[in-house]
C-alpha cells in the first residue's frame, strides 16, 4: 500500500492496520433493470461494498466468495442525495459500488 502524506504537515500517515474479511467487503448485489442487462450482455456484476475497501480487495473477496475469476473491476462512489423531511434537510449516506466484470465461462447465482 502507499504511503500518505499529510498536506498541512507534510508528515506521513499511518498505513491501514484494519484487515477486512470477504463477507465485511461486499455488503449486497445490486439488482436493477440496467444491472440485469450488464449481467445478460456483458457478464458485469454490480455490488454494493464497503467504502474503506480497495480494488485488489473487493476482488480477492469475489474470486474467494463466488469462486469465479475476475477480468475487471471498476468502482465508483455514488454521492448521497438531499432530501427534506417536514422542516429539516437531510442527506443520505455516500455508496460505495462496484462493477465486476467476470471471465465469459464463469457466472454468478444471485437469486
Amino acid at each position: 500500500m502507499a504511503k500518505l502524506k499529510d498536506m498541512k504537515n507534510n508528515t506521513k500517515l499511518p498505513e491501514r492496520t484494519l484487515k477486512l474479511e470477504p463477507h465485511q467487503i461486499i455488503i449486497k448485489p445490486l439488482v436493477t433493470e440496467k444491472g440485469m442487462w450488464q449481467v445478460a450482455e456483458l457478464n458485469q456484476y454490480k455490488f454494493k461494498v464497503n467504502p474503506l475497501a480497495s480494488k485488489p480487495e473487493i476482488k480477492a473477496a469475489i474470486e474467494k466468495w463466488f469462486e469465479v475469476k475476475v477480468t475487471g473491476l471498476s468502482t465508483m462512489i455514488r454521492k448521497g442525495k438531499l432530501r427534506r423531511s417536514r422542516f429539516k434537510m437531510g442527506k443520505t449516506k455516500d455508496i460505495k459500488q462496484a462493477i465486476v466484470t467476470l471471465a465469459p465461462e464463469d457466472k454468478i447465482e444471485l437469486f
